[in-house]
């Protein structure tokens, strides 16, 4: 029997008429509703035609995770009066509970992907809802897309529905094809805010570490909700690790404490969405609790201010979720937990000043997460470029060139980067490419249920007590009887279902067995050993094992987790198993390179005959006569990393090239550019033959670099003469001295001694530019400076004469010096003269 009373109670009831003609004017529309008001569990329920009236339609409701997806199927079966896998059903990975009648299905956007992906017509499917739309989870934002396509070529009758408690209403309404915005109003009751620090300082989150400082803080903010209000409380942490160390700060409080999160048992979830069961609760959740799930009881929310956001290094290949600073948006989510049944309060754990710093929304996920697996996704739907798609952001350049470099490595895609068969293949797979392609190359060499027993260990990664060697976990999962083990054999049955009967039983050992899996999944992670515990790996990059480790004595690693700590040279091996040589040149066979090398190394060139695989040498000799291409190669290495400084440069050679600079910038072409990165690279043009008889720095260190610099004068031009008209050398002064200009600043400098310019009237020019002149006393030092010397002859020479004619009495000092002959001498001398 259908529960009238709660569906009447449900605040979106409001605006399902105005959603209805949305989509029976426009086919699309944008639903914005507060958290609690129903959305996720009525909305389908009425355009299904299940509430009363109206025709039957076959809705799909895409949640972006599991748990979610579970708990809103169940919630809407119960308004119905049934059980879930009647009228109401669901499928997430691994598990499916629909029946004949169905016609409300919830699914996670990774699964509506997979469907979409081997029916693009979504034959059935009358309306499509696109829950929780605000998160921009890439599934969702490449699912939308992929409908939106649909609807252009193949079903325009296709209705789809983007629904979220709080979202870029307007963006989301123009990609849809400007749809209709509709708004429901909630029932939103009061939260208090409770600013609480911490008390002392707390280092900020660097990859996935958090400060332990910060949970000991969240586990006494815990405490102090509980003393100062009534209700359950609900915690908001960034992982499952967080969830676990500060629960067991909570061992002793008066109350009952739950941990919801992702890996959760689903027994352990149904428990908190059913609500208490007499005593109060302390429910620690993941990002999971901000949206789609409704934890009855709840009073009181302890926000860390924390979330989990994935990044990606993509030069060196360590990708991995990152602790973040939570966004506002999200903030207010977390608080609205609060006040869904009766005003309630929020806890943060943060200084108010700090709030309006941060982050106004999270970051769209298609920026900063790895691309691979929406690469393939594109490749697959005919759009390798995804220029076609509409997407409200679209993907970084430089993502998605990495995220085909591996789609290519691992064969997904071709030629063009269109998806081959073996793409396809690995993308229903409902893998990252990496691990589609560690068990179908793996499967055929140590056998089907053992690649998927490795690949579901990579898939999740197993509890830290587990360890770090991979297959002593693969060990602890086959025997173990936790909420880790369960989900692994879960997904150990779907991966192998999915094989079929691909793949042969192979022998060997699981040892063996785990290192080639995990090799063929990260190739460019094969890792040698250089001493105890140290690593370096084929990508190049440093890795470190954990005091402890059982792997510390492995010649080979291959390596599966790695981060790299705060200010660490290397990164920091979580995961791994322990293969042999001949295991690393198999999985990462692409990688090896024979041949001669030469660059520069240490100062000077390394000539050597090389067989490395990636970054890691196996074998090195000497090599007696290089190729001279390779040498000349090496020397241009050598000046690119340390500058023209490695060429001999006498003074003259040195104020050539600052002539040249400074005629360059005044007049521009025909004179060269002579800064380093313009003489670099034009090494060619100016430093031949000197540089191709090179062998070695001391052949560069011979080289005249005045001489070769010459070569870049425009002779072609006939420009070249002018070169002393245009930037002399010296300029000749009224007292008959050649004076040297300086070009180092500016302006070109004269420095002069002031009694051999008398009768000069004006300064000085060099190409148009008024040479600056220092005007020095007779022994030498400076009296002054000036660009404008009739000016200074006029106001600036009386106080000069005033202050030196005293201490230089010898030499002449008249008043009119304009008039007067200038002169290297003194007075008596040239009296005398």
């Amino acid at each position: 029997m259908i529960r009238t009373d709660a569906l009447d109670q449900l605040p979106v009831r409001t605006a399902v008429p105005a959603l209805e003609r949305a989509l029976d004017e426009r086919g699309t529309a944008v639903l914005c509703a507060p958290p609690g008001t129903g959305k996720t569990t009525l909305v389908p329920l009425a355009l299904a035609g299940l509430t009363g009236g109206g025709p039957v339609r076959r809705v799909l409701v895409a949640e972006p995770r599991r748990i979610a997806a579970r708990a809103a199927a169940r919630r809407m079966a119960w308004l119905l009066g049934e059980r879930t896998g009647e009228r109401v059903g669901f499928t997430v990975r691994g598990e499916r509970s629909v029946g004949p009648s169905t016609v409300v299905e919830v699914v996670t956007t990774g699964v509506l992907l997979q469907r979409l992906q081997r029916d693009q017509e979504l034959a059935g499917a009358d309306v499509v809802i696109i829950d929780e739309c605000h998160e921009r989870h890439l599934d969702a934002d490449t699912a939308a897309a992929f409908l939106l396509d649909v609807r252009a070529t193949l079903r325009p009758g296709l209705r789809l529905v983007a629904a979220s408690a709080t979202t870029d209403a307007e963006g989301w309404s123009r990609l849809l094809d400007d749809a209709p915005v509709i708004e429901a109003e909630g029932v939103s009751h009061p939260v208090d805010v409770v600013w609480s620090p911490p008390p002392g300082t707390v280092r900020p989150p660097h990859g996935m570490r958090v400060d332990p400082a910060l949970l000991t803080h969240v586990a006494a903010t815990v405490r102090r909700a509980l003393a100062e209000r009534d209700g359950d409380v609900l915690c908001f942490l960034p992982g499952v690790g967080e969830i676990g160390r500060v629960a067991a700060q909570l061992t002793g409080a008066d109350a009952e404490v739950l941990q919801v999160h992702g890996r959760a048992p689903a027994a352990v979830q149904d428990a908190v969405l059913a609500g208490s069961s007499g005593r109060r609760r302390v429910v620690l959740a993941t990002s999971v609790a901000e949206s789609s799930l409704t934890v009855p009881g709840v009073r009181v929310v302890v926000d860390s201010g924390l979330a989990r956001e994935p990044r990606t290094d993509h030069a060196r290949g360590l990708g991995a979720l990152t602790t973040v600073r939570a966004s506002r948006a999200a903030g207010r989510q977390r608080a609205g937990r609060a006040g869904r049944e009766a005003p309630g309060t929020v806890y943060r754990c943060w200084d108010q000043a700090e709030d309006g710093r941060l982050a106004a929304f999270p970051s769209p996920e298609i920026k900063v997460a790895d691309l691979s697996a929406f690469a393939l996704q594109a490749a697959c739907w005919g759009d390798p470029d995804a220029s076609g798609l509409a997407l409200l952001d679209p993907p970084p350049a430089g993502a998605m060139a990495a995220a085909r470099e591996v789609l290519g490595a691992v064969g997904a895609v071709g030629a063009g980067g269109r998806a081959t068969d073996r793409g396809v293949r690995m993308s229903r797979l409902g893998l990252h490419p990496r691990l589609a392609r560690a068990l179908l190359d793996g499967a055929d060499e140590v056998g089907g249920r053992r690649a998927a027993e490795v690949v579901a260990l990579l898939g999740e990664e197993p509890p830290r007590e587990y360890g770090d060697d991979l297959a002593h976990a693969l060990r602890t999962a086959r025997r173990g009887g936790d909420g880790y083990a369960a989900r692994w054999r879960q997904e150990v049955r779907r991966l192998t279902q999915a094989l079929g009967s691909a793949g042969r039983e192979g022998g060997g050992t699981d040892d063996a067995a785990v290192g080639l899996v995990v090799a063929l999944a990260f190739p460019e992670r094969v890792a040698r050993a250089r001493g105890e515990g140290a690593f370096l790996m084929a990508s190049g990059t440093g890795a470190e094992l954990g005091d402890g480790s059982r792997l510390r004595s492995a010649p080979w690693l291959a390596v599966a987790v790695a981060d790299r700590p705060a200010h660490s040279a290397s990164a920091r091996v979580r995961l791994a198993a322990a293969v042999d040589e001949a295991t690393a040149r198999s999985a990462a066979g692409h990688l090896l390179f024979s041949g001669d090398e030469v660059r520069w190394s240490d100062g000077d060139v390394v000539a050597r005959s090389v067989d490395r695989l990636g970054a890691v040498e196996l074998s090195v000799r000497p090599l007696r006569e290089p190729a001279p291409d390779l040498v000349r190669g090496a020397l241009l290495e050598g000046l690119r990393r340390e500058g023209p400084g490695l060429l001999r440069w006498t003074r003259d050679a040195g104020q050539l090239r600052l002539r040249l600079a400074f005629l360059h910038r005044v007049l521009g072409d025909p004179w060269p550019d002579v800064s380093d990165t313009a003489l670099l690279d034009r090494a060619g043009d100016w430093l031949e033959p000197e540089l191709s008889r090179a062998r070695r720095r001391s052949d560069l260190a011979r080289i005249d670099a005045g001489g070769a610099l010459r070569r870049l004068l425009p002779w072609s031009t006939g420009d070249a003469a002018r070169l002393d008209e245009l930037a002399p050398e010296r300029i000749e002064v009224p007292s008959g001295s050649r004076i040297r200009l300086e070009y180092g600043g500016d302006q070109p400098v004269l420095a002069v001694k002031l009694q051999e310019l008398f009768g000069m009237g004006e300064t000085p020019r060099v190409a148009g530019v008024p040479v600056l002149v220092h005007l020095l006393s007779p022994a030498g030092r400076p009296a002054a400076v000036t660009a404008d010397l009739a000016s200074f002859w006029r106001e600036g020479y009386k106080g000069v004469r005033a202050e030196l004619r005293g201490r230089y009495p010898k030499h002449p000092w008249p008043e009119d010096p304009t008039t007067t002959q200038a002169t290297r001498f003194t007075s008596a001398r040239l009296r005398r003269g």
